[in-house]
Parts: C-alpha cells; structure tokens; sequence
C-alpha cells in the first residue's frame, strides 16, 4: 500500500507535458464532502494519477483510484466497509467551450487558474463512483437486526362480536327480520 501523501495541487499543464505520474494517499477525513457520505473517517484512499498529452494535443488524467472505507447500511442502518474503485480519463480544459470540443472518451476537467487541486478532483471522483445505497448480505443484516426484535407477544384468539352494521339489514326494505 501507498504510504506518501497525494499533493494537494499541481500544475496540470506541466505534468502533462512532461508525462508526470503521481501516486499517494489521501484520508477519508481531509475531503470533507465525501467524508459527510461516510459513517466514520476510518479507511484510506490510494490515488494514481497519470498526466500525458494524447494525439490531438488534449492535456489528459488518467485516474485510478481504490479506496477502502466505511459506509451506513441502508436496511439495518450499522456500519459496512465498502471498496471503492474509480478509473476515469479526465481532458484538462479551460473553459466551456474547449470542454465542448473534447472526444467522447475523455470527461472534461475544467481548470481556470492553475494550479488544480487534486484533492477536489479526487473527491468528485469517488462522490460518483459510490453506490447509490449501500447493503449488507441480507443473512448479515438480519443477524445485526435481530438483537433489535422482541418475540411477538402472545395474542388472545379472537372474540366472535356482533357486527354493528346487523342493524342496518333491519332497516333495508323487503328483508324484514323478525
């Protein structure tokens, strides 16, 4: 496992004509939107990013991200770990306009000021690629709920009560009951 810190910012223009390659780590608890995503800051995000310039001039970022961390459980509401892989090819652009001319295999990444911060693009990455609702297996979720259950209480039988609309046939013309 990666154990160097993923610079926060680069200049994306330069490591892409340069064929820069960045590998590092990032916390769950220092991306603050996707930590509010997460049922605790345990676990760890491997981030390798690959700068080059393909054949038509496009800065590119090849992203490979892998993280590990903890999720809510959407039917029994407890803590799960949960693996998380994101691949992405991302076209540096500068404005709209540019974003609109990038291939179709490349999502756009606009930058208007270098340097670009990893750490954001990083987070957008894994807000994406989560589970919309996350589950246990279903044989784990109900062990984790049945500490939460009680043993249905005993019912008595039912009691054989008059129905109260018995009246209203008494009163319906040409079934008289006598």
């Amino acid at each position: 496992m990666l154990s160097e810190p993923l610079p926060a910012t680069l200049d994306v223009r330069k490591a892409a004509a340069r064929g820069v390659s960045v590998k590092g780590v990032i916390q769950p608890s220092d991306l603050s939107r996707f930590r509010e995503l997460l049922a605790d800051d345990k676990g760890s995000i491997a981030v390798d990013m690959a700068f080059n310039k393909d054949d038509q001039e496009h800065y590119v970022i090849g992203l490979d991200i892998r993280a590990d961390v903890t999720v809510t459980c959407q039917r029994c509401l407890q803590s799960m770990p949960l693996h998380v892989h994101a691949v992405n090819s991302l076209g540096v652009v500068w404005t709209d306009s540019q974003a609109a001319t990038l291939p179709g295999h490349l999502e756009p990444l606009i930058v208007e000021e270098p340097p670009c911060n990893l750490w954001e693009v990083v987070e957008e990455e894994l807000m994406l690629a989560l589970p919309t609702f996350s589950y246990h297996d279903t044989e784990e979720c109900r062990r984790g709920t049945l500490a939460f259950t009680d043993e249905a209480p005993d019912e008595p039988a039912p009691v054989d009560k008059p129905n109260p609309f018995d009246v209203l046939v008494q009163l319906k013309p040409g079934e008289k009951k006598i």
